[in-house]
């Protein structure tokens, strides 16, 4: 990696609820399952996977088609203003993973140490014309910034480099949109990459500022009349105009989802949503857990449409498991917005269980970046378990820093199985409970009711008497007014 510095003095189709398969064995042992995905899935998204290092000899083949042979060769660039040489480092290493993951080669990667970011080219004018250099050397046809840049700094930039350039934001865009499959996750990424382009839409020549209408554009002949807008003007309104359309799509889908989530609060089933940062392992778990056989992939965002799974705790009670989407640093506030209906999947959980790669050198910074979200989507006040994942693959000083620091928390492997029983128990004893507790003395005639108090209620004592069963339990606000009528004194 170069340095650059700075001179001195400067998815309604997808969620699907299953039967409960995670289920406590006959000895009170919690039965785990393999977390491999399920294959035609895998299939699916490596059938057009481009190699690395491939390369055409054909002379008659067109710039397009040469493209589409081949990887993105792509150039990084960030710009480091506070933190740590290790924090600006970390981050050049996930924006790495992430155009990776969205098909490029990493040629280079330059950091530049600044107070803060140029307002014309982001870097300054003479590290762009430095950055030119490097993109020459290296036959890049891509940069890549770590940030969020404004339209003017990506043009400023292009007319510098001659090449393609977008940001983290776009990079990010272009992941979920790679790897969305349901019809609700395709609306979503497409609002939100509608959402991001509006602002930097743009065109090359006169082509975008042509205008036409009335006795203006009369020597134009046919074609050039119209209602006098400019092109860029008219591309705007169809923008907006879609916009519009896939809200009211993306509110229709959330429809369905709040349909089948009032289901869910309405037999008090709590809910768990597996949250936390992308390639910590969640689906991995959700499949040790459930055997919900969901795809499991060491690349960043391959899980974008949500999966809910019901499963048992081992004293019998039932609970739903949400895989949701992972996050990153500096989500773009495009896929908050777009992705909201998904995320309420998590503020409206009973307990988050919040996934953290404990082999990542800065997990810290991983849970720091997650709860962030969580406070934008109104999550904060909800029950958090953290499950540091990966702990085979971990250094056992980070793991030391993360149990003093996060004192409620799990130390799990999903590869492994190595600490999963100990989530259970957590999951078993943070999981909400039933309030009232009632003692009934029920008619052999009622067995209808026995049976209920065995499946949504928590049974302390139990016995058989000649009048009927005589039950201690704890229950449900809703059960305790019909068993009210067979009270009796403890």
């Amino acid at each position: 990696m170069r340095v650059m510095t700075e001179p001195s003095g400067t998815t309604d189709d997808d969620l699907r609820d299953a039967e409960a398969v995670a289920v406590p064995e006959d000895d009170g042992e919690y039965a785990f399952h393999a977390i491999e995905g399920e294959g035609f899935e895998r299939e699916a998204r490596e059938g057009l996977r481009r190699i690395a290092g491939l390369r055409t000899d054909l002379e008659d083949v067109t710039e397009v088609e040469y493209r589409a042979l081949r990887l993105e060769r792509v150039v990084l660039v960030g710009v480091w203003t506070d933190g740590t040489a290790d924090d600006a480092a970390n981050s050049m290493q996930e924006l790495a993973a992430l155009a990776e993951t969205a098909g490029s080669e990493v040629l280079e990667g330059v950091v530049q140490r600044r107070s803060r970011p140029d307002s014309s080219t982001y870097i300054g004018r003479g590290k762009a014309d430095e950055l030119r250099d490097v993109v020459v050397e290296t036959g890049a046809d891509t940069v890549v910034f770590d940030g969020e840049l404004s339209p003017a700094q990506l043009r400023n930039v292009e007319k510098v480099v001659k090449v393609k350039v977008i940001d983290r934001t776009a990079l990010i865009l272009d992941i979920f949109a790679q790897h969305a499959t349901s019809k609700e996750g395709k609306a979503q990424v497409e609002l939100a990459q509608l959402s991001y382009l509006m602002p930097r839409l743009r065109g090359w020549g006169e082509s975008m500022s042509r205008q036409a209408g009335g006795r203006v554009a009369g020597g134009g002949g046919i074609g050039t009349r119209g209602p006098g807008e400019t092109k860029i003007e008219t591309d705007r309104r169809r923008i907006r105009a879609r916009i519009a359309k896939l809200r009211r799509e993306i509110a229709a889908m959330g429809t369905v989802r709040e349909t089948k989530r009032q289901e869910r609060v309405r037999n008090e089933t709590p809910s768990v949503a597996i949250a936390g940062y992308t390639n910590a392992g969640k689906s991995s778990l959700l499949n040790r857990l459930t055997g919900a056989g969901v795809l499991v992939e060491n690349a960043l965002f391959a899980t974008l449409d949500p999966t809910v799974r019901k499963a048992e705790t081992p004293d019998g009670r039932t609970f739903t498991l949400t895989d949701t989407v992972g996050f990153v640093r500096h989500l773009p506030h495009q896929l908050v917005e777009a992705f909201k209906s998904t995320l309420e999947e998590i503020s409206r959980a009973d307990l988050i269980l919040h996934v953290v790669d404990g082999s990542h050198p800065d997990p810290e910074s991983q849970l720091a970046a997650v709860r962030e979200v969580f406070r934008e989507i109104g999550a904060s006040n909800v029950r958090e378990l953290v499950v540091v994942n990966k702990v085979d693959a971990a250094d056992e000083v980070v793991l030391g820093r993360l149990r003093r620091r996060e004192k409620h928390s799990v130390f799990v492997s999903a590869k492994t199985g190595e600490g999963l029983n100990d989530l259970v128990a957590a999951l078993e004893r943070d999981l909400p409970r039933p309030e009232i507790d009632v003692t009934v003395l029920l008619p052999y005639s009622r067995g209808d009711l026995v049976s209920r108090l065995h499946d949504d209620a928590t049974i302390l004592t139990e016995a058989h008497t000649g009048e009927g069963t005589l039950l201690t339990a704890r229950v449900k606000p809703d059960l305790a007014g019909e068993l009210a009528a067979y009270a009796t004194a403890p």
